[in-house]
């Protein structure tokens, strides 16, 4: 018994080994992928359904791709409704390891090309770089789950020898509640459905349980998975704790209509259909675990709207709309960190220019411009980065110090618009011609620090600014002479023409220093 057990935590091991290989390996390499696939292919509920099953399928895992997306909810690349599709594409798409077990794992002995698929895999990962070494983590990842799977069906077929299962063989109500109990306890413990459901498969391939006992822990590992995701949420942002909240609502539903309908109608297909009878019971669990997934998303697609506003509602949001959606769960795809961590600065540094430009229109006074809300977002931008581990991919490496160029140039512009009341003084005393000016070329390259992610920049954006800002230099000379001679005649005072000379100066810095930290978005967009 105790060879039986060492088998079973082993195979346990590998598998779940396996899985997180090929799963961080591959969220990595897609990692700003999936942010353009999500933003393009999820222009309706459907659409987002769809792309939650084919980014699942990719990577193999429904929780990768529920974190992911957690990151573009309130970033504005997806809307709350087209989360919910996401999450629900996601558990449909998740039930292809299933498929995946069944036709390849317990039919088929692949055990002996596993061993050289994790070989192959682990010398890419030595010899390559980037892309090729994380394809070499996929490879040997990918090897190790279908190596596990057959330990554990050696181990499945000792333990059916040794225990005797047939008192939960009954049809009992109560018989059914313990087992669907005893499958979100396995996927608790074991943190992975996937995982869950395999050893399931594995024990009915060896005929360790029959086909209705492993229905029945189906659905409860099916509903196990909601612990993931209220742990995750667990101090976690509002976007985080809604995505949980649509994780529990769907599975837990989808689990009610799986137990009372949809297992006694397939048990009662499978006695009365002869051709249903033939079919492998590995196949019809397969089937199982797909079909009732399938039914969740036909029950709740046609009232996403109003999920949404339930949820909504229990759970208001608390978070600035700028930070709101600095995840730390995004720190497994670090692209998508940095990603997330670069618009939220920008976007806040549109609202500052906003209220700069509203300011120099004598819309608002430009004295009562704070930087209160861009010193929170760096605040909390540097408390994200701090908790991020280092990338190991180069390209992810440089994307982090060309975050860090971002943040240095935000905190000078910082300094610079502590100073707004400039705006005041030279609408009051000076040619409103060139403060005009300015705030025209900063009103168009505000629209592009505000889109998700924040879009390449034009080049002659950034040159009418530089121009701006070396003519102001040029010109300070007889510009400062106008002032005194002003100051000469009476018609502005000592104090004053020493202001107007100041606030004539920072708007030339103010210019300088919005045309590097353009340039520099304007590299990293073109980087991406």
């Amino acid at each position: 018994m105790l060879q039986v057990i060492t088998q079973l935590i082993g195979g346990i091991g590998l598998f779940l080994l396996g899985m997180s290989l090929m799963t961080d390996s591959l969220k990595a390499m897609a990692g700003e992928s999936l942010r353009q696939w999500l933003s393009r292919f999820t222009g309706s509920s459907f659409k987002a359904m769809l792309s939650g099953i084919g980014f699942t399928l990719v990577v193999q895992s429904s929780t990768a791709t529920t974190l992911a997306t957690i990151g573009f909810v309130s970033a504005g690349v997806l809307t709350f409704a087209q989360a919910i599709g996401v999450v629900i594409g996601a558990n449909i798409g998740t039930t292809s390891t299933g498929w995946m077990v069944a036709f390849l794992g317990l039919k088929f002995s692949i055990a002996s090309f596993a061993l050289p698929m994790i070989g192959v895999g682990a010398l890419m990962k030595l010899l390559g770089k980037d892309r090729l070494a994380l394809l070499g983590l996929a490879f040997a990842g990918f090897g190790l789950i279908f190596f596990g799977i057959d330990v554990l069906q050696l181990a499945m077929a000792g333990f059916a020898e040794r225990v005797d299962l047939s008192i939960w063989s009954n049809n009992s109500l109560l018989t059914r509640l313990i087992l669907v109990l005893v499958g979100v306890v396995m996927t608790i413990l074991l943190q992975s459905s996937s995982a869950a459901v395999t050893a399931t498969l594995a024990a009915l391939a060896s005929q360790a349980i029959d086909v209705q006992q492993a229905m029945a822990l189906v659905i409860g590992q099916n509903i196990g998975t909601v612990a993931t995701a209220i742990l995750a949420a667990i101090g976690a942002t509002t976007s985080a704790k809604r995505t949980a909240a649509v994780h529990v609502i769907f599975n837990v539903v989808t689990a009610v209509f799986a137990f009372f309908i949809l297992m006694p109608a397939m048990l009662w297909m499978l006695k009365h259909w002869s051709w249903a009878a033939t079919l492998d019971n590995t196949i019809i669990i397969a089937a199982f675990h797909t079909a009732f997934s399938l039914m969740g998303a036909m029950i709740f697609m046609p009232f996403i709207p109003q999920l949404q506003s339930m949820i909504s509602k229990l759970i208001p949001e608390k978070e600035l709309e700028t930070t709101r959606y600095l995840d730390e769960s995004l720190f497994s795809m670090p692209s998508l960190a940095i990603a997330t961590a670069q618009d939220s600065i920008c976007h806040c540094l549109a609202d500052m220019y906003r209220l700069l430009i509203k300011a120099g229109r004598g819309e608002i006074i430009g004295a009562m411009i704070n930087t209160k809300e861009l010193d929170y977002v760096l605040l909390k931008v540097d408390d994200y980065l701090k908790e991020m581990p280092v990338p190991q991919a180069q390209a992810d490496q440089q994307r982090l110090i060309e975050l860090m160029r971002l943040i240095v140039y935000t905190r000078v512009v910082r300094e610079d618009l502590q100073h707004t009341a400039n705006l005041d003084i030279l609408r009051a005393h000076f040619d409103t011609e060139d403060l005009n000016e300015f705030i025209s070329i900063i009103e168009k390259l505000v629209l592009y620090f505000k889109q998700t992610p924040a879009q390449k920049i034009p080049p002659q954006d950034v040159e009418n600014l530089e121009q701006f800002s070396a003519q102001i230099k040029i010109h300070q000379p007889a510009i400062r002479q106008n002032i005194v001679a002003q100051s000469a005649t009476s018609q502005v005072n000592a104090a004053e023409a020493l202001d107007l000379i100041i606030a004539q100066r920072w708007l030339e810095r103010l210019a300088k220093h919005t045309a590097k930290m353009a340039i520099l978005l304007r590299e990293e967009s073109s980087a991406i």
